[in-house]
């Protein structure tokens, strides 16, 4: 399970530190494709095989179904940490995310995300004014 969150910039290069505390539940790899709300996914290998399960079930007779899929796997790569425990994201994800120097790595349960600094600290902003209205409409669980 991974959660906390972790700042960390892209280098020259443009590749990215992948934190040691999620490095160390992974493994070596991960896969990473294009997140919701402008974030990059990054699931572990064991992980990312349930999603295919799933998604393999979906009907492919819907349009919607087609055009997700279609982004979803387009997108996704999958990436050795090098020895500084960094990853090398293609042109797509980082435009995608528009990852440019400030990055944000959160941990969500069962995957991260990635974010800009930009894009994290808009979204946090509004998701903290809105913190109680949106637990109070989880009815299902109880904290």
């Amino acid at each position: 399970m991974f959660m906390g969150e972790y700042r960390h910039n892209l280098d020259s290069k443009g590749r990215l530190i992948i934190p040691a505390k999620i490095r160390n539940q992974v493994g070596d790899k991960m896969v990473f494709t294009r997140g919701m709300e402008g974030c990059i996914f990054g699931y572990s290998l064991d992980e990312w095989h349930k999603i295919e399960a799933k998604l393999a079930k979906l009907p492919l007779t819907k349009r919607n179904v087609r055009a997700f899929m279609r982004l979803f796997y387009s997108g996704a790569m999958e990436c050795e940490f090098d020895k500084q425990g960094r990853v090398n994201l293609t042109t797509t994800l980082k435009e995608h995310a528009e990852l440019t120097k400030e990055c944000v790595i959160i941990g969500v349960s069962n995957r991260i995300e990635i974010w800009s600094l930009k894009h994290w600290t808009e979204f946090a902003d509004q998701a903290n004014e809105d913190y109680d209205d949106i637990a109070e409409n989880l009815d299902e669980i109880e904290l």
